[in-house]
């Protein structure tokens, strides 16, 4: 296959030709063809538009409310961008069709197609009636008027879509390109970081050339992913650090995990009165409506109202943990099941209300762990062109090796004990606390 073809697919034309755009931030325009327009126009993509993308962070940094249309736009714009700097490399045009390159392009417009409201805080909790939002995607995917616009102005089946987004596949083709979309280096954590920190407000996740590292993109020697040559190291290097700092200060910030473990309960103590499949295909401001409602007269009304309701009252910290904060209470803690910490909280509740003499709700305490499933690891090759050898990034990388080989996770998801505003300071002024939470620990079997 010439690399001609790839160049001549219509979206990437639209990079150069520039004829029929949209803008996006910061100051990006993003090429749309008429079958991009009828996707995006569909009611199935229409509904990211009233999906945040970050959630409860925008209680902490309130102008994070950019949504997972504008995300989704900005992954598509990255794909194409990867596309036309892979279609000079020999290896990836003799095995990457046009035809694969197009479903690529959709897969990335479409990868968050199965995103519910507050999606990753649920999921979480890895509850069995609880599909991964990529599953979910089936739902919007394989029947309705998208099913319909891929068919008819893509000559895509909407199943090869899927297989794509849910790794499905023993094509090596086809694992490379999920690779590209979901990987150690990808175009889904290019956008989020960058735009999650541009709307947050902190510098954070734009401290990274993303251009040089687009530029810097090959295969990997087997080739079934993505490396990166040697001039995209210290780019690859600076995209580690930005995913750690906005780990640590953005999406785990204690308070964005005090509201995240707030709803998580509420959900918890919900679950079997919710019709999960249509509220999983609510917009935001329904889906809201709909588990206040289901919440009135239960412990997760005022879990809920603290959230949602005219005022912001956020529980706050009582204890925390991490693995070099308190080792032995963190690895405690740390990864367990949920309905392990929520009787683990329970437990709690019920010693610290025999010391301090009063009466405490299973709900007014919440314990907040890293969960069961970790982050994907930053493990990726360097390609050394006057060596013709790869080499781990962990391996030529002493900033990255810390971050990149160790657990990424115990070093920004800390353990924390939230508690109702009025309790927080009586807990927390408890000198047998940690026996305490030690204590309830061990009385969950």
């Amino acid at each position: 296959m010439a690399k001609a073809d790839l160049l001549a697919i219509p979206e990437l034309v639209g990079l150069d030709t520039r004829q029929q755009l949209v803008r996006i931030p910061p100051q990006l325009d993003v090429p749309l063809t008429e079958r991009v327009r009828r996707i995006i126009d569909t009611a199935e993509f229409r509904r990211l538009a009233r999906i945040s993308q970050l959630g409860l962070v925008s209680l902490v940094y309130p102008a994070a409310i950019h949504t997972r249309f504008e995300h989704c736009l900005g992954v598509y714009r990255l794909a194409l961008l990867t596309l036309k700097q892979l279609a000079h490399d020999p290896r990836f045009h003799r095995i990457v069709s046009a035809d694969r390159a197009e479903l690529f392009i959709v897969a990335a417009l479409l990868h968050d197609l199965g995103h519910w409201p507050f999606c990753h805080p649920i999921e979480d909790l890895e509850l069995p009636d609880v599909p991964r939002h990529e599953t979910f995607a089936t739902e919007f995917l394989l029947e309705g008027e998208l099913a319909r616009v891929l068919r008819q102005f893509w000559s895509l089946n909407p199943e090869q879509v899927v297989v794509l987004l849910t790794k499905r596949s023993e094509d090596p083709t086809l694992r490379l390109l999920s690779s590209m979309l979901s990987g150690p280096v990808d175009v889904d954590k290019m956008d989020y970081l960058y735009r999650d920190s541009l709307h947050a407000g902190v510098p954070y996740g734009r401290n990274f050339d993303q251009q040089r590292l687009l530029g810097s993109l090959c295969l990997n020697e087997s080739g079934d992913g993505l490396a990166i040559r040697d001039k995209g190291k210290t780019a690859a290097e600076l995209m580690v650090f930005a995913r750690y700092v906005m780990f640590s200060e953005v999406y785990w910030h204690h308070g964005v995990r005090s509201a995240t473990a707030m709803l998580q309960r509420a959900f918890y103590v919900l679950r079997h009165e919710l019709e999960l499949d249509s509220l999983f295909r609510m917009t935001e401001p329904d889906w809201i409506v709909a588990i206040n409602r289901a919440a009135i007269g239960t412990s997760a009304e005022p879990l809920l109202a603290g959230i949602f309701g005219p005022t912001r009252q956020l529980f706050k910290r009582v204890a925390q943990f991490s693995i070099f904060e308190n080792t032995d209470l963190y690895q405690r803690l740390a990864r367990r099941p949920y309905p392990w910490l929520v009787e683990c909280a329970e437990r709690f509740a019920e010693l610290a209300s025999r010391v301090l003499g009063i009466e405490i709700g299973p709900h007014e305490v919440l314990f907040d762990a890293p969960p069961l499933r970790r982050e994907v690891q930053f493990d990726v090759d360097i390609y050394f062109p006057k060596e013709d050898r790869y080499r781990p990034l962990g391996e030529v990388s002493p900033v990255v090796r810390t971050l990149a080989e160790k657990q990424f996770d115990d070093y920004v998801k800390r353990v924390r004990i939230f508690a109702a505003p009025s309790l927080a300071p009586r807990l927390r002024a408890l000198p047998q606390l940690q026996h305490l939470i030690l204590e309830a620990a061990n009385l969950v079997s």
